[in-house]
């Protein structure tokens, strides 16, 4: 009777959440729910971190679209109330954040938001060669531009940029995966919650 609900299942009842502090004195290692770690049979998610829009297709009926709908399940077994995500595309790292268990939703949107609504600094914007800096402000130009409007006043160039427009043409999830050579190298030190977000243009 208690395999009748699935070990993805949406819900807080359905096993504990580890606190960070938790995590680490159980040194437990996470298992990353498929839809994120791009593993799922049949279900592949869209999700474009410029709009935030989120969506999906089956590999064996890619004629259709399918919604998001599995949003609200854990997105690690064991649940986990923290997750740290970084990517080899831009230098910040995300933090994650729910007390009753980090879902699905829960990285897209927080993923999402702090790519669209931080600004990158100066002295950041000043570490890219100036063939990535041009490549940042085109992206900029770009992701500034209304849709669908087919006469309208370009807008002027902006003197501020996005860390959607640091990622260029990259801005697709294609998943999370852990790369613990790469978190010693980039944050000085591992962990079990912390992943790598791998993106496509």
């Amino acid at each position: 009777m208690a395999d009748s609900v699935g070990k993805w299942a949406a819900g807080a009842s359905y096993g504990p959440v580890l606190s960070q502090t938790d995590l680490y004195l159980l040194k437990t290692d996470l298992e990353l729910n498929p839809i994120i770690a791009g593993q799922h049979d049949s279900f592949h998610l869209v999700f474009n971190l410029s709009t935030g829009q989120t969506g999906g297709f089956n590999h064996e009926a890619r004629d259709r679209d399918l919604q998001f709908t599995a949003r609200d399940e854990p997105a690690t077994l064991p649940r986990v109330s923290q997750l740290i995500i970084i990517t080899q595309q831009s230098p910040w790292c995300t933090i994650v954040k729910n007390e009753r268990g980090v879902t699905l939703s829960d990285v897209c949107t927080t993923v999402w938001k702090d790519y669209t609504e931080y600004y990158v600094a100066d002295p950041e914007f000043a570490t890219l060669p100036p063939r990535y800096q041009e490549a940042v402000k085109r992206a900029a130009m770009h992701n500034t531009q209304p849709t669908g409007q087919y006469y309208y006043q370009p807008p002027p160039p902006p003197n501020r940029y996005k860390r959607i427009d640091w990622l260029r043409d990259r801005i697709f999830f294609e998943g999370l995966k852990k790369m613990d050579h790469y978190c010693v190298s980039r944050l000085g030190f591992k962990a079990p919650n912390i992943f790598v977000m791998e993106l496509a243009a």
